[in-house]
């Protein structure tokens, strides 16, 4: 999905200082207040207030069944948040949460701290994992994003300017492919949701009503007009990709198979499309015949007028397919050529 020009994305990495209290943007689980009694309640309506009751009820057991799962991780640069992934203590998180860290503290939602290692990361997927050992912390339960649809309810538990583990809800909006964050990734696939996400929400979970992760809140929408973020406007990586990703980096410290197409070439903006700085000797784009200096015009018939947009296009596509790629060589000559695309290499 290619967004107005109107509208960007911003990671949800969250400054250590940063402590601003919005009203009705977020509610800390750790707080207490006081509210109605169940039978005081009933009767402002027939029907509606039991229903109502009992939805209420599902939240709380949601939140208070996943937040000690859900953790804060800081280092010298920001924070953000992470959910335990496994017995072992394995915390899987947004990669530019912990990017040019080099020493972590781990803040569960009881307040107790512990030192954390890194374990792997896999940038082009915004996913890393991070290990605290001997701490016994809880792991979350995920769930099958592929069963999701539009209009389930979601409920997003982080740690969004520094305020530990805080809870916003909405629905399922949308979902959405070849979103581009700010620093160039793009990102195959991501849910839409209306949950309140904000700095710090990064890596964080964003469950169903069973309690079970359906993704790790990303990005938010941001609007220049609006001198801000886009209200109801947040993306989460879908659980699928995460359970696959960071299980991978679990068993072997990196990735080993990305499922991402790959084109083999390194490229950069142009006049006309997107020039050829190098290419991968025994590569896709090598074996099809395209050459350091050839402007990439478009791929599987869309146009790739940007380096942005070639990512896009590719984040959409599959290893394995053959694809026409349109090609214009330094003389001028226009061709199409079938390539064959690879699959992304791990790190």
């Amino acid at each position: 999905m290619r967004l107005s020009r109107h509208t960007l994305l911003a990671p949800l990495l969250g400054a250590i200082a940063a402590a601003a209290v919005v009203a009705g943007v977020s509610l800390a689980t750790n707080s207490t207040s006081s509210r109605p009694s169940e039978s005081s309640s009933t009767t402002t309506g027939r029907g509606a207030a039991p229903a109502g009751l009992a939805l209420q009820g599902a939240f709380v057991k949601v939140v208070q069944s996943v937040s000690p799962s859900v953790v804060q991780i800081e280092d010298q640069q920001g924070l953000g948040s992470g959910i335990v992934f496994d017995s072992r203590g394995d915390i899987v998180t947004n990669n530019h949460v912990i990017k040019g860290g080099t020493s972590f503290t781990v803040t569960t939602s009881t307040g107790k701290r512990y030192p954390a290692k890194l374990i792997g990361a896999f940038p082009p997927d915004d996913v890393a994992v991070i290990r605290v050992s001997g701490a016994g912390l809880k792991p979350a339960r995920f769930a099958d994003s592929s069963t999701l649809q539009v209009g389930d309810l979601t409920i997003a538990i982080g740690n969004p300017l520094g305020l530990r583990s805080s809870v916003t809800n909405g629905i399922v909006s949308a979902f959405r492919q070849g979103m581009q964050e700010p620093n160039g990734v793009t990102l195959p696939s991501v849910i839409q949701t209306s949950a309140a996400i904000n700095p710090g929400n990064s890596g964080g979970a964003l469950v169903d009503v069973e309690g079970l992760v359906i993704g790790i809140p990303t990005l938010a929408a941001t609007d220049p007009e609006l001198g801000g973020s886009a209200p109801g406007i947040g993306f989460a990586l879908p659980s699928n990709l995460v359970k696959d990703i960071a299980g991978q980096i679990v068993a072997d410290g990196k990735v080993v198979d990305s499922h991402r197409a790959y084109l083999g070439v390194t490229v950069g903006d142009a006049t006309n499309g997107v020039v050829v700085a190098s290419v991968t000797t025994g590569g896709p784009a090598a074996k099809a015949g395209i050459h350091i200096g050839d402007l990439i015009v478009s791929v599987d018939g869309q146009p790739t007028s940007t380096t942005a947009l070639l990512s896009e296009v590719l984040a959409e596509l599959k290893p394995g397919q053959t694809v026409p790629v349109a090609v214009t060589s330094q003389n001028g000559a226009k061709a199409t050529v079938q390539v064959t695309l690879g699959t992304f290499p791990g790190s």
